[in-house]
């Protein structure tokens, strides 16, 4: 493998949208290598196993090789293995279905929707 940039590595296989986003996550210490911070400028090794926080979610992955430019969604899982849990995606998809949410264009709910709305709030706000 050749020496890659963390940065770089993580907006090739599309972790990130861009390089500066991958950077600036870096900095802010959500991109982790045994539990210990990275800095963007870390070039990575093969097996390395990097701890990424996106978001809510925590994800773990397996630098597999480096690619020589960013790559196609169907070729990342050349160079790089995801490692994180189910429970880990179910937890986020928990704490997103905790929010009352509306697709959009639908609009403000109606007068019966919203006592239906509340409704469900109550019966499940009762059992928690």
């Amino acid at each position: 493998m050749e020496n890659v940039r963390i940065d770089k590595w993580l907006w090739m296989v599309r972790l990130f949208k861009t390089r500066s986003m991958a950077t600036d996550a870096c900095n802010a210490g959500k991109v982790k290598l045994n539990g210990t911070n990275v800095k963007p400028s870390k070039n990575i090794k093969t097996d390395e196993v990097f701890e990424v926080h996106i978001g809510q979610l925590v994800k773990t992955v397996k630098a597999l090789d480096a690619p020589k430019s960013r790559v196609g969604a169907p070729l990342v899982p050349q160079y790089c293995e995801d490692l994180t849990p189910q429970e880990e995606y179910d937890r986020v998809k928990m704490l997103n279905m905790r929010f009352e949410k509306r697709d959009r264009g639908e609009g403000r709910p109606t007068k019966r929707d919203r006592r239906q709305i509340d409704f469900i709030k109550n019966l499940y706000g009762e059992d928690e």
